[in-house]
């Protein structure tokens, strides 16, 4: 992209899919009647089941909205990090078909995570992440959909950590998508995006508690290059309109020193 644009996050409104007041085929018309937002992030275990007739109306409804579809956040398919071998090859399998969806869709990319385990150093970590999704950008990269990280807890949490396996990948197709998420004594969402920024193939953004932080985020990603989409994961649609209200405010504003 060449310039930002704001996105809306399905999870933000999770509590309403899971009283059945929508689902996934009104997501356009939701992010577009109910928001005034040009585009979406799905989440893979919101859809129904995705056979062909089911994206393509999925694709029409998005279309007679004039809503892009962004990326689709990957859950519930593996972890790139566990010890068993087999495991591992099953995480690449399992997101296989996400990346075809999100081909046929005309999503960007998508999100998977890499947390690993307690019982797992950094250091195997980074050899057995690396292999995995070496295996998955193989297979990605026919269809050019980006395979971008999310700090879901564990290793990914850890912005050394995957600043370095970004590196140790080094494949144009592989990034991040920082979370931002509130701060807290175990997580500094300030610092994470700040070394995590420059790799980053999307954003989660979440409300801070103060305006002054959100403002310092975004000037975070102007000085690393960023342009792209912001993806509106706040919980609720006082706190999506807030987000919007606060993204349209400041991302137009000209850059200015750190």
């Amino acid at each position: 992209m060449t310039k930002d644009d704001i996105s809306l996050a399905q999870w933000a409104l999770v509590e309403e899919i899971k009283a059945g007041k929508w689902n996934t085929l009104d997501f356009p018309k939701i992010a577009r009647e109910g928001f005034d937002l040009n585009g979406i992030e799905f989440v893979n275990t919101l859809f129904e089941v995705p056979t062909i007739s089911y994206l393509n109306t999925l694709k029409q409804n998005a279309a007679n909205n004039g809503v892009a579809m962004i990326l689709i956040m990957v859950d519930d398919e593996g972890d790139p990090c566990v010890s068993d071998k087999k495991e591992r090859k099953q995480f690449e399998i399992n997101h296989r078909k996400w990346v075809d969806i999100a081909h046929y869709l005309g999503c960007h990319a998508i999100r998977t995570n890499c947390r690993g385990t307690e019982d797992v150093s950094k250091e195997d970590a980074m050899k057995r992440a690396s292999e995995a999704y070496h295996g998955l950008l193989e297979y990605a990269s026919d269809s050019n959909v980006k395979i971008l990280i999310e700090n879901h807890g564990g290793f990914s949490n850890d912005a050394d950590w995957m600043v370095a396996l970004m590196k140790e990948v080094n494949h144009p197709l592989f990034g991040t998508y920082p979370d931002w998420r509130e701060p807290a004594d175990e997580f500094d969402n300030y610092s994470y995006l700040q070394k995590t920024a420059p790799f980053a193939g999307g954003m989660s953004y979440r409300n801070q508690p103060t305006e002054e932080l959100t403002v310092k985020m975004i000037e975070v990603c102007k000085h690393a290059g960023y342009t792209g989409w912001y993806g509106i994961e706040s919980n609720g649609r006082d706190a999506i309109r807030q987000g919007k209200a606060l993204l349209n405010k400041y991302l137009p504003q000209p850059l200015k020193g750190l």
